[in-house]
């Protein structure tokens, strides 16, 4: 858990790339970090930008425009180009709406359903939705230098499936036809690591891997018979720290997930954060966990100030929004996430005085 340590500096006086390393690595920063390691963005954010869905899920300026307003805008310490969960299944060949302004993209097709072998399409990583992203962190690192944590994501193997097969096809899968399962998982694990190894070269700090393996729709046994060892073998292939997104309440799995050899795991207002607490320590640190439809997207500051202040009175690691934030989510209340972190921060170097 963060602690404020015996330094004497103001809180914020470091870098947010150095804040941020600090704490994921194991170390105390200056202040308590903030970022987010899926998507920031909201229409105001858009509107803050001048950069807009659908065209900053194809367009690289246009997506790194967009996420530089993750820290110029909202103040955090991270930024994260990758918005939608669709780039790797574009490219993989599903059929993707791309959206609108006010609405995330989707996968249509899954190019999977009814196979029993699988085979990726040969030239995936030199498709539009792939080298997007690698020229919009490649951009990003140039106008930001090395002052602000830049995130790559990939969607894990558990999370392909979901695309490529379609979300009951493969759950009954796991269930009913566990080798077929597992083969495809096999088939769409070398996903995340070259796409991952890409986002590192082209200029990425750390990798959100999300895999959707949750609670309610896949038990822990499933998880560390299916997936755990997929997620032990390709994480420290990745090239650097990865931090592990996994949606809903996975307070059953957060041990297992303690044993994939990720940096960090995001998690949602859903988990127990107390047991979350015991399961990561001396293995993980923790993100999160503010909730995003009851306080980020429907209360006011002074709501999420407090929500925030329970969260790292809690044991929260680094700060952040529990998911991506609903696109009508006001930036006054995310920006509210920074605030806390600064006032906490100032709180526990007074009571030292």
């Amino acid at each position: 858990m963060w602690r404020s340590g015996q330094t004497t500096e103001l809180a914020g006086s470091w870098s947010p790339r150095l804040r941020f390393l600090t704490a994921l690595l194991g170390g105390e920063p200056d202040r308590m970090p903030v970022g987010n390691v899926v998507s920031n963005v909201t229409l105001d954010l858009m509107a803050a930008t001048n950069a807009w869905f659908p065209q900053a899920h194809s367009d690289a300026q246009c997506m790194a425009a967009l996420a530089a307003g993750g820290h110029e805008i909202l103040g955090f310490d991270t930024v994260m180009p990758v918005f939608s969960v669709t780039q790797e299944a574009a490219a993989l060949g599903c059929e993707v709406n791309w959206g609108k302004k006010d609405m995330m993209p989707a996968a249509l097709t899954h190019p999977f359903a009814g196979a029993r072998e699988f085979a990726l399409p040969d030239g995936w990583m030199e498709t539009a939705a792939i080298q997007t992203v690698l020229q919009a962190i490649s951009l990003l690192r140039k106008r930001l230098g090395d002052q602000v944590v830049i995130v790559g994501k990939v969607m894990g193997p558990w999370s392909l499936a979901y695309h490529m097969v379609g979300i009951e096809e493969f759950l009954i899968a796991t269930i009913d036809d566990a080798d077929r399962a597992s083969r495809c998982l096999e088939a769409l694990k070398v996903v995340p690591v070259a796409f991952a190894q890409a986002q590192m070269q082209a200029g990425a700090d750390i990798i959100c891997l999300a895999d959707h393996a949750t609670g309610g729709m896949v038990s822990p046994d499933a998880y560390e018979q299916l997936l755990l060892p997929i997620h032990q073998q390709i994480v420290p292939q990745f090239g650097g720290p990865v931090v592990l997104h996994c949606c809903g309440n996975t307070t059953d799995r957060v041990h297992l997930f303690a044993r994939t050899g990720i940096a960090c795991y995001h998690l949602e207002s859903q988990v127990n954060l107390a047991i979350a607490r015991q399961a990561a320590d001396g293995h993980m640190r923790l993100m999160g966990n503010i909730n995003n439809p009851t306080t980020l997207l429907s209360t006011d500051p002074e709501e999420v100030m407090l929500a925030c202040r329970s969260a790292m009175e809690g044991g929260i690691d680094i700060l952040a929004p529990e998911c991506a934030v609903p696109l009508t989510t006001p930036n006054r209340n995310l920006q509210v996430l920074v605030q806390a972190a600064r006032r906490f921060t100032e709180e526990k170097i007074r009571s030292r005085a």
